[in-house]
């Protein structure tokens, strides 16, 4: 087995498959057109733009394997293998629920990684769940993006944190980030995370 714990920053994904374009399709450009859709292990551009939305969790469980030194699948092979756990529902109306926390981690069970569901999370102490290799799926409100705005809510969306600087910033990769300084090892004071955290995730120690 791959070592648990390998000291690797993870490599950025986001939730689409061609970054770049992410600040295009927040905007309203069809998903469909992404020209790399193939790669998401979607069968068709229909399933890929029906989804696009909803997998930023699914995201970040591609950057926990490969933080951990596992082989990362495509998006939608995670998001099929999670949804089957429960951490994906269909509703009839045709609305998606989830990522469901239970079934991403019961999915991280299944190849080999511990990981458990974390409530009543303060920011503060995120550093420190971090501090010797730990991930933290944290729920945040998408307006992440731009932390100089408040947020008209918390939660709603999920991003990775790997790390902190040695004056507590958090490190994260944000799945929906629209510029290369809100996507791949954006940093936030505690403080400033704690306006968009519900104080909740998923823990891989």
């Amino acid at each position: 087995m791959p070592p648990e714990r390998p000291g690797l920053i993870p490599r950025y994904r986001a939730q689409w498959e061609t970054a770049a374009l992410v600040a295009d399709f927040l905007a309203g450009r069809d998903a469909a057109t992404d020209p790399l859709w193939r790669d998401s292990g979607a069968a068709d551009p229909s399933e890929y733009a029906r989804w696009a939305d909803h997998l930023c969790g699914c995201a970040c469980l591609q950057m926990a394997l490969d933080a951990r030194g596992r082989p990362v699948p495509p998006i939608h092979e995670v998001r099929r293998g999670v949804q089957a756990l429960g951490g994906y529902v269909e509703q009839p109306d045709g609305a998606i629920r989830g990522l469901i926390y239970a079934g991403a981690v019961a999915w991280l069970a299944e190849q080999g990684i511990a990981a458990r569901v974390v409530l009543d999370l303060e920011a503060a102490d995120m550093p420190a769940l971090v501090a010797t290799g730990g991930l933290f799926i944290a729920s945040v409100h998408p307006g992440i993006r731009q932390p100089e705005e408040a947020p008209a809510a918390r939660g709603g969306h999920l991003v990775l944190v790997f790390a902190a600087t040695e004056r507590g910033a958090l490190r994260f990769h944000n799945p929906s980030g629209d510029t290369p300084a809100t996507r791949a090892d954006a940093r936030l004071p505690p403080e400033v995370f704690a306006r968009f955290f519900a104080g909740r995730g998923i823990l891989l120690p």
